[in-house]
């Protein structure tokens, strides 16, 4: 579609648009350490991304997620953070990111002599593998090599005509050039459930499509909420089903391949839904407790960025994946234009089209994808949170 678009070359195939060495911490207690090793060797030349778990129990899906980013495309290279006691499988992940032809070292709190030792052990090791990660090879990448994710936030009554719909013809072209796309929170598309399932690619998964929307809506009602906010209201959206039509509009038009939950990496290219709200009682509180925690979701799914569409407005970014802000609403845009990288908006205050905006965003995506800086980016916003959830995977 638009320009030539180069990537690295990672050992299982995946090509990457980024090419970052992660820091991780894998309870609370090993925070800071971790953040003051990221902190003392980041640099544009070596970027080095600092993101971790905060929890001491055991949560399987905390590990998939955390393995699935440290072995990310867009990741060249990981300093795993322990204090030593925590549940967090530490071995299994380092044996995962060495398996994946990336170097890998750990740093155990409680072995090394205290926080000064830990740092100056982390700093070491992020300077010895930068020579390993900066020869990863560079190469040239295609559409059908990259995977797009989509969230939406503080939703308003222009996104469902705007930038959600704008992001749905986006995709459109995406999935037509090969390329593999997801949408996700489904306690976002209650009452759109019928026409889900009739996109499934088969019935099975048409009928997995709307019990997922079922589910999130028994969860919901369970928790005592829904995903309605004040800020939607002020924002001038009216009902549920006003703010469902319009989350759902940013899936375009295609069939959809399958329904797939955090950590699953996508079997063939074409467009998914990702279901991420848990599995079995409302135990664990809101189903995501921010953007931020669905974008890193999608990450662990495989996606090199995201499209985070906006009506209200935000300035979270991402570390690991580049996160491209798509502005629904004028005067949001106006407001907010130093984090806004798209412009939705002037389909309402310039008569701009649907198609138009979409050409902009998929030219605005190649350049991102051959490594041009989103304003989130520039800015240095690399926001992170990975909590506790329960998935019954079969």
């Amino acid at each position: 579609m638009f320009g030539e678009m180069t990537g690295y070359l990672r050992n299982d195939g995946r090509k990457g648009i980024r090419n970052v060495i992660v820091v991780t911490y894998l309870v609370e207690c090993a925070h800071h350490v971790a953040e003051q090793i990221a902190q003392q060797t980041d640099s544009r030349e070596m970027p080095v991304h600092l993101i971790g778990f905060g929890g001491c129990a055991p949560n399987a899906y905390a590990q998939l997620v955390m393995e699935q980013l440290c072995t990310h495309p867009n990741v060249g290279g990981v300093v795993i953070v322990s204090l030593g006691c925590e549940n967090f499988l530490r071995d299994q992940l380092l044996d995962r990111v060495k398996q994946s032809g990336r170097p890998g070292a750990l740093v155990v709190i409680q072995e090394e002599g205290g926080t000064i030792s830990s740092i100056r052990k982390g700093v070491e090791a992020v300077k010895a593998m930068t020579p390993a990660v900066q020869a990863f090879p560079k190469v040239e990448l295609h559409w059908e090599d990259l995977c797009i994710g989509t969230v939406c936030g503080g939703s308003d009554a222009c996104s469902g005509i705007t930038a959600n719909p704008a992001v749905g013809c986006t995709f459109d072209h995406l999935v037509d050039a090969g390329g593999t796309c997801i949408f996700e929170e489904p306690g976002e598309l209650i009452g759109c459930e019928t026409m889900l399932r009739e996109r499934g690619a088969t019935k099975e998964v048409g009928r997995q499509l709307y019990d997922c929307i079922h589910k999130a809506d028994v969860y919901y009602k369970k928790m005592g909420h829904d995903s309605f906010s004040q800020g939607n209201a002020e924002g001038g959206l009216t009902t549920i089903e006003e703010k469902s039509l319009g989350s759902y509009s940013k899936s375009g038009s295609r069939t959809i391949k399958g329904l797939i939950r955090p950590g699953e990496i996508p079997a063939v290219n074409g467009l998914y839904m990702m279901d991420v709200v848990p599995d079995g009682e409302a135990r664990w509180g809101f189903p995501n407790v921010s953007d931020t925690a669905e974008i890193v979701e999608m990450m662990a799914s495989g996606c090199h960025l995201v499209l985070y569409t906006t009506g209200r407005g935000s300035v979270a970014g991402s570390a690991i994946a580049p996160v491209i802000k798509v502005c629904s609403n004028p005067i949001t845009y106006q407001h907010l234009s130093e984090d806004m990288d798209i412009n939705a908006g002037r389909i309402i205050s310039e008569g701009a089209t649907l198609e138009e905006i979409s050409n902009e965003l998929l030219h605005l995506i190649g350049q991102v994808a051959d490594g041009q800086m989103t304003k989130s980016e520039a800015q240095g916003h690399r926001e992170f949170f990975l909590g506790y959830k329960e998935f019954c995977r079969k």
